[in-house]
């Protein structure tokens, strides 16, 4: 297991240090071309302070990468990415931007999704590692195997935040192997994860304006579902209303199913006849596959048939 020691500035840690209930945050690249791909689903991410303040202040465990627009980070995230409003989430943005921006440029920034944050106290802030060399631009990679990465594991649990709960010692010398369970998504990580799941299009029309989509969930978290991947479809604005409101469903052999009620109801629903019994598109990594279970729910509990 791996944890990877980002670098990130004062303002940030304290505007969501005061924000403590924040069920993920958005650690934010300012330009999207790096990408992120030194930890797993649910490995530890950890904040240090720009020098000369060399502390680990905080972190969070991963869920997802993405190069998403500016106005739709905010849009999904808000104050999860740090800023009080979009105008001062830009400006933060823009100073470390290479190239000057437009006011209205809506231009793409990396996001390092984080479930579960947290943030430690000033008399609990944690040296950073010797190693950690000042030269260091963005983070470093620590396996929490060796030596150094199982020291700076042992100070994070040492603080006593109660979120790392969910992080289990195994036997073993000094400290034990800290093994993981997946981290609990928020609405925005959802979001984002169904969104790339399916490719950026509709899975029933295959539209790709990506202001018209959203990530719908099969099952609703007020009817007691989840925010999970497999409980989510990519769908376009119009359809993701008929989908929860029953007009539409899909199988669990994923076919679509358009309700008659739709013509019945609004002497209207052409354009949707076209879509019943058509397959589903299928997201692109297997564990997004919608499950059968959330499927049956809403056939079940939600479809007008």
């Amino acid at each position: 297991m791996r944890a990877y020691v980002g670098i990130t500035d004062r303002d940030w840690y304290r505007f969501l240090r005061d924000r403590p209930e924040l069920p993920e945050v958005n650690f934010w690249q300012p330009g999207g071309g790096r990408g992120f791909r030194a930890l797993a689903l649910g490995e530890p991410f950890l904040f240090k302070l720009h020098a000369p303040q060399n502390y680990i202040v905080g972190g969070g465990f991963f869920a997802h990468f993405s190069r998403l627009p500016v106005s739709m980070a905010w849009k999904t995230f808000g104050e999860m990415n740090g800023a009080g409003t979009y105008l001062e989430m830009r400006r933060r943005i823009e100073k470390h931007r290479p190239e000057e921006s437009q006011p209205f440029e809506d231009y793409e920034i990396g996001c390092i999704i984080l479930a579960e944050p947290f943030f430690l106290p000033e008399d609990r802030w944690i040296p950073a590692p010797d190693d950690f060399s000042l030269a260091v631009q963005t983070g470093k990679t620590y396996d929490l195997a060796g030596v150094t990465g199982r020291a700076l594991w042992h100070s994070v649990l040492a603080a006593r935040v109660p979120v790392l709960e969910r992080v289990a010692e195994v036997p073993g010398p000094v400290f034990g192997t800290p093994t993981l369970t997946v981290p609990r998504l928020g609405q925005g990580a959802f979001r984002v994860m169904v969104t790339d799941a399916y490719g950026r299009r509709c899975a029933i029309t295959g539209e790709k304006a990506l202001p018209a989509l959203q990530a719908a969930h099969i099952r609703p978290v007020s009817q007691g579902g989840v925010h999970r991947v497999d409980n989510g479809l990519l769908l376009r604005s119009d359809v993701h209303g008929l989908f929860d409101a029953g007009y539409i469903t899909v199988t669990p052999k994923l076919e679509v199913r358009v309700s008659r009620r739709l013509k019945e109801d609004f002497d209207n629903g052409e354009p949707y006849l076209p879509y019943n019994e058509k397959p589903l598109a299928r997201p692109g990594r297997q564990f997004a596959l919608p499950a059968k279970e959330f499927l049956e729910w809403h056939g079940d509990a939600v479809f007008r048939g």
